[in-house]
């Protein structure tokens, strides 16, 4: 008879737990949810308002299923009087230039930092290290007037250049590259192999995920900075996307719709980007989490 009573104590407890197992589990869902829901509704708002009439735009209550859908704020963006074609041309190729110069420059100087021996090696890495605690801010004055000095201003080259030295990605592929055993690169220079051959041939497939993350975050950062072009580039038919959008807008007067059916064009490739590259993206910021 005690042994019965304790059973059903323990079956009493145990459901219970459950119960509560289950509450906690439908408050945290109901939580991240509506934190979900508040995360993507700008987005959702911005895609409505581009298929809107401007009049439609602040009706209230919002509704994100335009009441009368129109393509004309799309068919506005590509009158020849304005220059989106251009800033689009522009963005691309100047995060392109971007993408494939920081790719080898910082995975080149990670390579050295975490396989070769030299002396003063370590003591460099720190004072290179140290340039992550500078706030990029202080660094627009020096910037601009290197770049007035070495003719570069109202240049894309404003933009590509400073973005091609990331101690931040140096510091992140190290971490990687020193996780491969050294014998590796030995039996290889054994081999014959030179130091850029260990590092295209057997270091780089090893470190894919970490080199898809770096071009990852540097495609979206360069994409969608917006401080650098509006200091260094005055022309506007020089400009990036992101001064573009605004420069559209006041050229519009107060033509929000316009301005958001280029926003949504503007997102397009970052998320054409991240669905392609989402598994080597997750994989990169697990491991690097992991080994840094």
């Amino acid at each position: 008879m005690t042994e019965i009573r304790t059973n059903t104590n323990k079956w009493l407890v145990k459901t219970e737990k459950n119960k509560k197992g289950i509450v906690g589990k439908l408050i945290l869902t109901a939580i991240l949810l509506i934190i979900g829901i508040l995360n993507i509704y700008p987005f959702l708002f911005m895609l409505s308002s581009s298929f809107k009439p401007l009049n439609q735009m602040f009706e209230y209550p919002i509704q994100l299923i335009p009441r009368t859908f129109i393509l004309q704020n799309y068919k506005n963006l590509f009158l020849p009087e304005y220059y989106f074609t251009r800033w689009y041309a522009n963005t691309l190729t100047m995060i392109t230039l971007t993408v494939a110069l920081k790719t080898f420059i910082v995975s080149m100087t990670a390579y050295a930092f975490a396989r070769l021996r030299f002396k003063g090696r370590d003591i460099i890495f720190l004072v290179f290290l140290a340039a992550m605690m500078m706030p990029p801010d202080v660094t627009i004055i020096p910037k601009y007037v290197i770049f007035k000095f070495i003719n570069i201003t109202d240049t894309m080259w404003s933009l590509i250049l400073p973005s091609t030295f990331d101690v931040f990605f140096v510091f992140m592929l190290r971490q990687f590259f020193i996780t491969i055993p050294m014998s590796l690169s030995e039996a290889a220079i054994i081999d014959g192999c030179s130091h850029f051959k260990v590092f295209y041939k057997i270091i780089l497939p090893l470190t894919k995920p970490a080199m898809i993350t770096m071009t990852i975050f540097t495609f979206v950062w360069g994409w969608n900075d917006y401080m650098n072009p509006y200091i260094f580039i005055s022309d506007t038919r020089k400009q990036m996307l992101t001064v573009g959008i605004k420069l559209f807008t006041t050229s519009m007067a107060s033509d929000y719709t316009t301005q958001m059916a280029a926003a949504t064009l503007v997102l397009i490739p970052v998320l054409i980007l991240f669905l392609f590259a989402q598994k080597f993206f997750i994989e990169g910021i697990t491991t690097s989490g992991v080994k840094g």
